[in-house]
């Protein structure tokens, strides 16, 4: 279909394509964070327990590949190291699975292809045997639909169409929305009724997603493989530029690190020592990713009003110092839980230590994840633009691999001093971002302008 067919279809101003790309992201998404919310409970209270163990096909061999690198682990630090090796692959394949679709597969086939992946992944966690089979799966499937769905949204507009933004905006909407029910749908099914109803339920959400996205593949913009053309090469002077870059990327993997204890060690944690008792209920662990994402979404018209604010009276920070201050807010954020703690004593933590810490966590992230993004989109040179971005998911990875490791010294530590340590982790972010800020401004920033931008919780 031409792109000219493309435009006369339009639905709300919109091509037709962007509803059924965001409904099947949505979907996707819905999927993703539902199993996600279940991930380590599942592993430290069932799967990884002796009885189950051992009926897990592989999973010897896996273990001792794990502890030849990382060292003996408990069932917590097993659960946790399998948890960020699983995240950080996540976020590590789209890199490969944007490759095979815009070189060999076309946008559309990979995506199909990554979406039944992703629902074979979450039938197969039915089964305790298939555990390692299932996380292969997931992790194949994710990168290539996370690859190749959001580029296929750019596609369906030519490069000047303002209405780029708006799609873009509507797309990290869908995301929001399915990270936010899944917790309460997936979780609530996994912890009350059983895990596997919850990732069932997760499965069946991806079903749905591969229906909605195949009932408007004619609306969909057509696939076009990358040729072998000569490429842009990277111009004389801009090699200072990728390398600064490259330091903030490795900087921000500090604050991934704590951000990904959030879904890691936190359930447990709230699942031990904190009284979730409200109102003659018990709130359910899972619900608190919810939260997670309800108070970033609260707080992104409140972020973008402040920044705007600022932009209009010339005090808007520049994007190193916006990434210093979400490493502090979340930096600060660690801190509270420990304060938390201190204050329990022996008792368990009231409801409001936690909530409160999303709130600062939501403040971190936005001022960290869109702005770091933003800032590498726009300062990479033309010729190593894309790889640039994909490459900001190595900070990711990275985080996820190190919170794994990160996450052993949960049963060497007070819980106090446990959130206390990844403070100063991300803490030593902020404090890496102020050190190297003049050089890193001077190479970045020279006759460039800042550009504001736009919080949006799309991981």
């Amino acid at each position: 279909m031409t792109t000219a067919t493309l435009e006369s279809r339009t639905l709300f101003g919109h091509p037709r394509g962007l509803a059924y790309i965001v409904f099947a992201e949505g979907w996707e998404r819905f999927s993703f964070y539902g199993m996600q919310a279940l991930l380590v409970l599942y592993m430290v209270s069932h799967l990884l327990q002796p009885g189950t163990i051992e009926t897990v096909a592989g999973f010897a061999g896996f273990r001792n590949v794990l502890e030849a690198v990382f060292g003996p682990l408990s069932v917590q630090a097993l659960a946790s190291q399998i948890f960020g090796l699983y995240i950080g692959l996540v976020y590590l394949f789209p890199v490969l699975g944007g490759l095979l679709g815009d070189r060999y597969l076309g946008r559309t086939r990979a995506v199909v292809i990554g979406a039944a992946l992703m629902a074979v992944g979450h039938f197969l966690m039915a089964f305790e045997a298939a555990f390692l089979f299932a996380l292969l799966s997931l992790i194949a499937g994710s990168g290539l639909l996370k690859g190749n769905l959001a580029a296929q949204v750019g596609n369906l507009y030519p490069k000047d169409d303002s209405r780029r933004d708006s799609a873009f905006s509507i797309y990290c909407l869908a995301i929001n929305t399915g990270a936010f029910v899944a917790p309460l749908v997936c979780g609530t099914l996994g912890e009350f009724y059983g895990w596997h109803y919850g990732f069932g339920v997760a499965g069946i959400g991806m079903l749905v997603g591969i229906v909605i996205y195949l009932a408007g593949r004619s609306y969909l913009p057509p696939d076009t493989l990358a040729a072998a053309a000569e490429r842009p090469k990277l111009q004389p002077g801009e090699g200072p530029s990728v390398a600064a870059l490259a330091c903030v990327i490795a900087i921000t993997s500090l604050y991934w690190a704590a951000q990904t204890q959030v879904w890691n060690v936190y359930p447990l944690w709230l699942r031990d020592r904190v009284d979730r008792d409200l109102l003659g209920l018990t709130v359910p662990v899972t619900w608190f990713q919810s939260l997670d994402t309800l108070a970033v979404l609260a707080l992104a018209p409140v972020v973008i009003w402040i920044w705007r604010r600022q932009a209009r009276r010339q005090a808007e920070p520049r994007e190193l110092a916006k990434i210093a201050i979400g490493c502090l807010a979340f930096m600060g954020a660690c801190f509270l839980l420990a304060l938390g703690e201190t204050a329990a004593d022996t008792a368990k933590v009231s409801l409001l230590w936690p909530t409160v810490f999303h709130f600062c966590c939501a403040v971190g992230y936005l001022y960290v994840w869109p702005v770091t993004l933003s800032l590498v989109s726009r300062a990479a040179p033309a010729a190593v633009n894309g790889m640039m971005v994909g490459a900001y998911y190595l900070a990711i990875f990275a985080g996820g691999i190190f919170s794994g490791w990160l996450a052993r010294f949960y049963e060497m530590l007070t819980p106090a001093q446990f959130w206390l340590m990844h403070g100063l982790v991300v803490g030593c972010g902020a404090a890496l971002i102020v050190v190297l800020s003049r050089p890193l401004t001077g190479i970045l920033f020279t006759n460039k302008p800042a550009v504001l931008a736009m919080p949006a919780r799309a991981v």
